[in-house]
């Protein structure tokens, strides 16, 4: 059987997907990294158990910019933003710009949580591991809650947001919002060991 090469397909048409790592084994599974050049599958993982694995790391970064108050459910909208955004991270660090994004991903990824036990009548929190999944659910849903939240009432565009919450949780810095949160999870879950 022969080897399935891509050739030139590029993210944007710019960035190479070939040169990206996961360093997080947990994560690597389920961010998918494979070459397109244009991250929009129209939802054709949709109504399948983990389809969303399936679904390229842009793409999904998209559709989480989507999600909420002025793109929702404009995804041409969201696309222009994240493409923009990819350019001035690609000048502002001389990287691959899904390469920020997975390290950032990596970094805004909560390894704890806290779920309630229910014992009678009373509610208890307890500390649980997170899935994988879940964890780069709640990475990407911080990151571009995080950049629309910096957007709002700003002169800042959202894509020089969405580049700014990249770079800053890349570099794994307090000031940027997914990362915060993840440490707000962790240090509530500890508590309730």
């Amino acid at each position: 059987m022969a080897e399935i090469t891509y050739g030139d397909v590029l993210v944007f048409g710019k960035y190479d997907l070939a040169e990206v790592t996961v360093e997080d084994g947990g994560l690597a599974k389920y961010i998918d990294l494979t070459p397109t050049n244009i991250p929009h599958s129209g939802g054709k993982h949709a109504n399948k158990w983990f389809g969303k694995a399936k679904v390229n790391i842009v793409e999904r970064l998209i559709n989480n910019v989507m999600r909420t108050e002025d793109y929702t459910g404009k995804k041409t909208k969201s696309y222009k933003a994240v493409s923009e955004a990819f350019d001035i991270i690609a000048e502002k660090t001389k990287k691959n710009p899904v390469q920020v994004l997975v390290e950032a991903l990596q970094n805004a990824a909560p390894r704890e949580e806290v779920t309630r036990l229910q014992f009678g009548g009373i509610s208890v929190p307890k500390a649980v591991d997170v899935s994988p999944s879940r964890r780069l659910d709640i990475a990407m849903r911080n990151i571009s809650r995080g950049a629309v939240k910096a957007s709002f009432k700003n002169k800042k565009s959202i894509s020089a947001c969405i580049a700014d919450e990249l770079i800053l949780a890349s570099k794994n810095e307090m000031n940027s919002f997914g990362v915060s949160k993840k440490e707000e999870i962790e240090r509530v879950a500890q508590s309730a060991r």
